[in-house]
């Protein structure tokens, strides 16, 4: 069974996450069907992309599935990682892409729905950064992503806590766009969508690389980037990310000792 469903009607395109008994979780055969899907679309002339869940889900999706994650001793969120391939197709992709929003956004799916140029959400939605409860070193460009977005203090919060920002929060820290009552959601979601099909898409094309450039024009020196890379090592080396994995498998609360 596909565990993604995919329409497009007047140059809007739609993915619809279609895997409610994991959660719509992030996994590699998802993400398969999300890329193959995009690539579809394109050639269908999509102008706008909607991203969402079912209608009436109390989960957008769960994030990275945890089965997938590597043992120790391998980056979890490597280059090449599934999650982090599909972030960056959304991110480059020449047309907006709205994610719209009803259910709880967990772990890798935030950096997902953020990764869409914009949020549109409703009451039910929340916003819940999990790596620090299973051990994962965040990767260098999901953290900036998130600062570019919420700033330092929001970002910080998120990480450190572990815990759900309510709709209101991911209002008021900037995460959406617009929040919206759940009858409306539908509705205001793809309005704005067909707007945005009247307009010229090649300048839309331009306008959002150049700030996707302009967002990421943070250099690093070789010695500072090295230097991040050895302390996410670090953490996907230690004993805390291998308890942390393996007690989300097992379903109990982490013990981490900070080795």
């Amino acid at each position: 069974m596909a565990v993604i469903n995919t329409a497009l009607q007047d140059n809007v395109g739609t993915i619809t996450f279609n895997d409610p008994e994991h959660r719509n979780m992030l996994s590699g055969a998802l993400i398969d069907e999300m890329l193959q899907s995009i690539g579809a679309l394109q050639k269908g002339r999509m102008r706008v992309l909607v991203i969402r869940a079912p209608k009436g889900s109390k989960v957008w999706s769960a994030g990275h599935d945890v089965h997938e994650l590597p043992l120790p001793g391998r980056d979890p969120l490597s280059y090449h990682d599934p999650l982090v391939t599909v972030l960056r197709s959304i991110q480059s992709l020449p047309i907006p892409v709205i994610a719209m929003i009803e259910g709880s956004v967990w772990g890798g799916a935030c950096d997902l729905a953020l990764s869409c140029d914009i949020l549109i959400g409703c009451p039910s939605s929340s916003f819940c950064m999990t790596p620090a409860k299973i051990g994962v070193p965040y990767n260098v460009s999901g953290i900036l992503h998130f600062m570019n977005i919420m700033g330092v203090n929001f970002a910080k919060e998120m990480f450190f806590t572990a815990e759900p920002l309510s709709a209101e929060q991911a209002s008021k820290a900037g995460l959406l766009n617009h929040l919206v009552e759940a009858d409306q959601l539908e509705e205001f979601t793809y309005s704005m969508a067909h707007k945005i099909t009247k307009n010229s898409p090649l300048s839309i094309g331009v306008i959002k690389e150049q700030i996707r450039l302009l967002a990421s024009a943070h250099p690093l020196s070789p010695l500072t980037f090295e230097r991040v890379q050895g302390l996410r090592r670090t953490v996907y080396d230690s004993k805390d990310y291998a308890e942390g994995i393996k007690a989300f498998l097992e379903k109990r609360p982490p013990v981490f000792t900070g080795e």
